[in-house]
């Protein structure tokens, strides 16, 4: 009898009056089963309840030419069973009617009574016993459904992996080429920006000649240049702007310090 309890991960959480936490509307469980040949060893099919009845979690219900053994794993709200399972013992055939509550794999639930089934049937081999063929083809299916659907999780599961691994992989090399492309850009900002302050500080000073000393530039650059001035190129040697060259030249020509030929 070390073999019980049983149902594990298939349980869902009992649900405690007065609990604070938000109780979800629950539908009907669907009903799965199956049937098996069998052969009742003792005299009767009532004596099978002494033996069944030793286990605590068990309700024993006699029928006339039938045992009910039920097996309730949770109740809901209203304290009705919801995840149950129950074998009938006859005395030529067992039948096994369970519960699939929402939320359950039906074919691990298959697979969970099944299991249970087989604890069962070891508490009472000495007086009912199960036909071997139709026994094992059961849990041949079982065991089949039951590896069809993992291998069906793990294909999907994979696959989802795959593409998730190759898109990490890809955002990885663009990250790469991003990382690259900043540190370019943050050199090429500080090159722009040493360059920025240099043009700054000659501006600076060229923008601090006062007028005599700008009078003085002109004077200086119309005699070496022949007694003429190229406008624009003076503006860009000293950065100046036109306005401001035009102002002071003709200041120095209604002064007489310079002739306007024509």
């Amino acid at each position: 009898m070390g073999a019980f309890p049983i149902g594990g991960s298939d349980k869902k959480p009992n649900t405690t009056e007065g609990s604070a936490s938000t109780i979800q509307e629950k539908h009907e469980p669907q009903v799965g089963g199956f049937k098996l040949k069998a052969k009742l060893k003792s005299s009767k099919i009532n004596d099978l309840a002494e033996v069944l009845r030793s286990v605590s979690f068990l309700e024993i219900a006699s029928e006339k030419d039938a045992l009910n053994v039920i097996y309730v794993e949770s109740r809901d709200i209203n304290k009705n069973p919801y995840l149950f399972s129950i074998t009938k013992f006859k005395e030529d055939e067992l039948e096994v009617i369970y519960t699939i509550p929402d939320g359950i794999s039906p074919r691990r639930r298959r697979f969970t009574v099944v299991r249970y089934l087989l604890n069962i049937l070891s508490l009472v081999e000495s007086s009912y016993s199960v036909e071997t063929k139709t026994l094992f083809e059961l849990i041949e299916n079982t065991l089949k459904d039951l590896s069809s659907a993992v291998s069906m999780d793990y294909t999907k599961l994979y696959t989802s992996y795959d593409s998730l691994k190759k898109q990490v992989t890809d955002y990885k090399k663009k990250i790469d080429r991003l990382t690259q492309q900043n540190q370019a850009l943050n050199s090429k900002n500080y090159e722009l920006k040493a360059e920025n302050d240099e043009l700054k500080l000659r501006t600076k000073a060229l923008e601090g000649l006062s007028e005599d000393a700008l009078m003085a530039k002109l004077q200086e650059w119309i005699i070496e240049h022949s007694g003429s001035i190229n406008i624009s190129e003076f503006t860009k040697l000293y950065n100046l702007s036109d306005a401001r060259v035009e102002e002071v030249l003709n200041k120095l020509v209604n002064e007489g310090y310079i002739e306007v030929v024509k």
